[in-house]
C-alpha cells in the first residue's frame, strides 16, 4: 500500500493531477513551479538540470506504467509527471527568465494538447512510454521553436 500511495503521488505530481479541471495545465504548472525552486534557488547548471530532467523522464515512464493499473485507464488524466517532464524538456538549455517560463509554457501546452507532428505517434507507446514520450516530443518541439525565438 506504501508504493501505491509513494506511486500516486509522485505520477500525479503531488495531487496537482487531482484538480477537476484541466489536470494537464495544473500538472505543467507545478512543473513551473519545480522548475523555479530547482534553477532559480539552487541555481544548478545547465548539465545538472539535464540530468534532473532525465531522472524526472525516467520516473515518469516507471510510475505512468504502474498508475494504469490502478487507476484502470491505459492513459489516466490524473497522471501529470508526464507534463513535469515534457516542461522540462522544454525549458533545456534555455536561459532563466519569467519571459521564457511563460513562452515556454504556453508553447508546451500548445504542442501538447494538439499532438501536433510526431507527437501523436508518440503517444501510441505502450504502456508509460507512451504517456510519456508524447509529452518529451511536445517539450523537443517547444525547446526548438523557443531556442529559435530567443536565438
Amino acid at each position: 500500500m506504501l508504493l501505491i500511495n509513494l506511486n500516486k503521488l509522485i505520477s500525479t505530481f503531488f495531487f496537482f493531477g487531482y484538480f477537476p479541471k484541466l489536470p494537464g495545465t495544473f500538472g505543467t504548472l507545478g512543473g513551473v513551479f519545480l522548475y523555479i525552486l530547482i534553477f532559480h534557488y539552487f541555481k544548478i547548471s545547465n548539465i545538472h538540470f539535464l540530468i534532473v530532467t532525465i531522472i524526472i523522464i525516467l520516473l515518469s515512464i516507471y510510475t505512468s506504467d504502474k498508475s494504469i493499473n490502478f487507476f484502470h485507464n491505459s492513459d489516466p488524466k490524473e497522471v501529470v509527471i508526464d507534463e513535469v517532464a515534457g516542461f522540462f524538456v522544454t525549458m533545456l538549455f534555455v536561459p532563466f527568465s519569467i519571459v521564457n517560463i511563460i513562452i515556454g509554457f504556453l508553447l508546451f501546452r500548445l504542442f501538447d494538447v494538439s499532438k501536433l507532428f510526431f507527437v501523436k505517434k508518440l503517444e501510441r507507446l505502450p504502456g508509460g512510454i507512451g504517456i510519456t514520450m508524447d509529452d518529451v516530443g511536445a517539450g523537443i518541439i517547444s525547446n526548438v521553436l523557443l531556442q529559435i525565438m530567443i536565438y
